[in-house]
């Protein structure tokens, strides 16, 4: 990988995002791309870390495909969740669990 952290993983070279593969604390510092980068929150195994500046409204990707749509601006090494991302690949309804979605055949 291109001189990041051994905690985190690129899965594909056209991501903008890395895999967390031991547990980060806030506080912690990883190396993302040669330049170190402070941890601002908690993030768990199997969660993304921002591997650069990801705008809001910019795809989010993730096995060189996109995962989802960033709802805010989201900075180098910062956590990627569902708190700055919407999904474009999750069924509705885990969004939204007030209305039915049932499709009838």
């Amino acid at each position: 990988m291109e001189n990041s952290d051994t905690r985190l993983v690129l899965l594909s070279p056209d991501d903008n995002c890395l895999v967390v593969a031991q547990a980060l604390r806030e506080g912690d510092t990883v190396t993302v791309a040669g330049e170190p980068v402070r941890v601002t929150r908690t993030i768990g195994v199997g969660h993304k870390l921002a591997r650069r500046a990801i705008r809001a409204g910019e795809k989010v990707l993730k096995y060189g495909a996109v995962i989802g749509t960033a709802t805010a601006d989201i900075g180098r090494g910062e956590h990627v969740h569902t708190h700055n991302v919407e999904s474009d690949y999750l069924p509705t309804y885990t969004h939204d669990a007030g209305k039915s979605f049932v499709t009838q055949h």
